[in-house]
């Protein structure tokens, strides 16, 4: 009897044993998911929401302004000798950005715009090329210089963007608007890379003409907005 006893108090200590392993466990886990909650990256998780938000529907198709900046996350990128570099995340960019602009006085002539894509600085045409003309204008091309000389070396990749209004050219060697937008982006961004030195390899150029507006061509006014190269700096290290 006493044999059969002390094997039921062993059988009971091995279950005791186990259940308070389990236990513990558990609050390992716990303290470790504490842990990892305390260290998540701020820039990261607001990225998302602003993404979450977007395909919600609160905002509006790409078309969305958002004065106060959003903090999206540095990219990796490689250079010739294929070493990996951080760039500066977009947030910091458009703070010191903006700063520019207004040390240099140029707040009335460039409009900064943060969205899902990065921060794209816009242009008038009127600033930049006569009417109808791809000739860059001198006040143009020192604002394009100063522009350049700030964004060189503290971006993963900048798009250079030509849009028209809807009125058809008149003669020219242009065949439609969206011609002469595409030559204009290529002269600019060709210029950027003459006068500030940007790479080539971190730079596109593309016209979308007329068919991206940011009013309706309803007026002289809204024609003239409409009527821009706009500076896009990405979020994302182009693709080689």
């Amino acid at each position: 009897m006493a044999r059969k006893k002390r094997q039921k108090e062993e059988k009971g200590g091995a279950g005791w044993l186990a259940t308070y392993g389990d236990m513990v466990t558990l609050l390992l886990t716990f303290f470790v998911l504490l842990f990892a909650f305390s260290s998540i990256d701020v820039e990261k998780f607001k990225k998302m929401m602003v993404s979450f938000q977007g395909a919600l529907g609160v905002l509006d198709g790409g078309k969305s302004l958002q004065e106060d900046p959003l903090p999206y996350g540095g990219s990796s990128g490689y250079d010739a000798g294929e070493e990996r570099r951080q760039t500066q995340s977009t947030f910091q960019v458009d703070r010191e950005l903006r700063s520019f602009l207004k040390e240099q006085e140029m707040e009335e002539d460039v409009s900064v715009i943060v969205d899902q894509r990065g921060v794209t600085v816009s242009l008038s045409d009127q600033l930049l090329f006569p009417l109808g003309g791809v000739e860059i204008r001198p006040e143009g091309k020192r604002l394009l210089a100063k522009l350049g000389e700030f964004l060189k070396g503290r971006i993963p990749a900048l798009a250079v963007e030509g849009h028209t209004d809807d009125r058809p050219l008149r003669g020219g060697p242009y065949r439609d608007n969206w011609g002469l937008s595409a030559i204009r982006a290529a002269i600019v961004a060709s210029y950027l890379v003459d006068a500030a030195g940007i790479s080539p390899s971190i730079l596109q150029a593309v016209g979308y003409g007329p068919f991206r507006p940011v009013v309706p061509n309803d007026s002289d006014e809204n024609r003239s907005r409409n009527r821009r190269v706009d500076l896009v700096i990405l979020s994302k290290y182009p693709k080689q």
